[in-house]
């Protein structure tokens, strides 16, 4: 690899010109159960599933998710449906492999048990209280609640498959950092 210059400072926006249109797209995650997970991230969490992509052949499919807002021009057609799942910023991917979910226990690794390695996706939300006072009325299992711990005022959920899903409002950043 080419020797690369040092680290940029925090927030110098002074980017290499060849990827001032790069879009960071998307965090996949493997699910044991699709329409467990697809449950949980329509109704729990609010998103849109944008689209559906299946490869039989392969033995995969692919459900990429996002945030549809008022505003929002999602296509109808599937061409158009499939590079709006391309190209927008902060999608999820849900990959199931198909038969995982005749496996028994679950067959993925959250990353937060050794060895550690993936730890969680973050999700920004108006008020954390009353976010996680409605995912425990849907009986949503918590892994911190947001007055637990130092870090006060965030939360931390499972999903299905038990990845870890940071809730935070950015308002209250200050408060989370100790600043």
């Amino acid at each position: 690899m080419t020797q690369l210059p040092d680290q940029r400072p925090e927030g110098d926006p002074d980017a290499p010109e060849e990827t001032r249109d790069f879009v960071f797209n998307q965090t996949m995650i493997r699910v044991k159960d699709p329409g467990r997970s697809l449950r949980f991230y329509q109704h729990v969490l609010g998103m849109t599933l944008i689209k559906e992509i299946p490869f039989p052949d392969m033995g995969f499919t692919l459900y990429f998710l996002g945030y549809v807002r008022d505003g929002d021009d999602l296509p109808s057609d599937a061409d158009g449906r499939l590079k709006y799942a391309f190209g927008k910023p902060a999608m999820l991917e849900l990959t199931h492999n198909h038969g995982t979910e005749d496996e028994e226990g679950e067959p993925y690794h959250d990353g937060n048990s050794d060895p550690r390695g993936f730890g969680h996706i973050g999700l920004a939300v108006p008020d954390v209280e009353a976010a996680c006072a409605r995912f425990e009325k849907l009986g949503v299992e918590f892994v911190k609640r947001p007055n637990d711990g130092k870090m006060k005022g965030l939360a931390f959920i499972k999903d299905p498959d038990g990845y870890w899903i940071e809730i935070l409002n950015p308002a209250n950043s200050a408060l989370i950092c100790g600043s």
